[in-house]
């Protein structure tokens, strides 16, 4: 889906994946980054982890978004919590960002469910590691499946270019990235149902008003398919996730 269906899509929303605020405040919870902790995060959206967590513990951060119009929102966000001086939001595409990023500069670096930057989860890790200060952390949100869904399922979710594994074998897969997974944070069916279907009454308020757009049929189209896709298969089969990583540090040899 392009990038103007989602800003449309999620105009409404203040997080964009599947996370309540309950979610998004435990995470800051489990991670507790102390005063003056640098964060960048990658594929920011509207920035309201930079600017919830620069409000509540003090931390500093950078967000890197692709849409200037989640960017613009970013900042009015971090104007209206008051933290404005402790963030900065960049315009650009987040792995050309990483890639010419000052290495090991960051006590914290996350992309929450945007592992597309880097073709995936084990591109994405490889983006991350080396701005990673030692002992940071890394955040990453990823999909994965609860359960083994039927064939037409991977192409219904507009999964065909993103590998999506068990949560076993996600887990399996940072551990053999060179990470050891310290903890998690997944969404539910219900948040599911809040982040995606909250959006499709967004989508047929935009569709009444802007009825001539050029881009209303493809619109109208994407709406009623991804509507069926999360009725039929994504409540049931899809599950998503923010997971807490560290670098692994390799044991002696005896």
């Amino acid at each position: 889906m392009s990038l103007r269906f989602h800003e449309i899509a999620e105009s409404r929303h203040r997080i964009l994946n599947p996370f309540t605020d309950d979610k998004l405040d435990l995470l800051g919870e489990l991670c507790q980054p102390p005063p003056g902790t640098r964060h960048l995060d990658l594929a920011c959206g509207k920035g309201e982890l930079l600017s919830r967590w620069a409000a509540t513990y003090g931390s500093h951060g950078t967000g890197v978004d692709i849409s200037e119009v989640f960017i613009a929102a970013a900042r009015t966000r971090a104007t209206e919590l008051n933290v404005t001086d402790a963030l900065t939001f960049i315009t650009a595409d987040a792995a050309t960002y990483a890639k010419q990023a000052e290495p090991s500069s960051y006590d914290i670096v996350s992309c929450i469910g945007a592992t597309w930057i880097g073709g995936g989860l084990s591109g994405t890790l490889d983006l991350m590691r080396p701005l990673l200060r030692p002992n940071g952390l890394i955040l990453v949100g990823e999909v994965f499946w609860n359960s083994a869904p039927p064939p037409e399922a991977t192409t219904a979710l507009g999964l065909d270019d993103h590998p999506c594994l068990s949560l076993a074998q996600t887990a399996a897969s940072m551990d053999e990235a060179g990470f050891d997974l310290l903890d998690m944070v997944l969404a539910s069916p219900d948040s599911w149902d809040r982040y995606t279907a909250s959006q499709w009454w967004t989508l047929s308020d935009w569709l009444r008003d802007n009825p001539h757009d050029p881009d209303a049929p493809a619109i109208r189209d994407a709406l009623r398919q991804w509507r069926t896709s999360h009725l039929e298969y994504g409540r049931q089969y899809l599950g998503w996730g923010v997971f807490i990583l560290r670098p692994a540090i390799p044991l002696p040899t005896p």
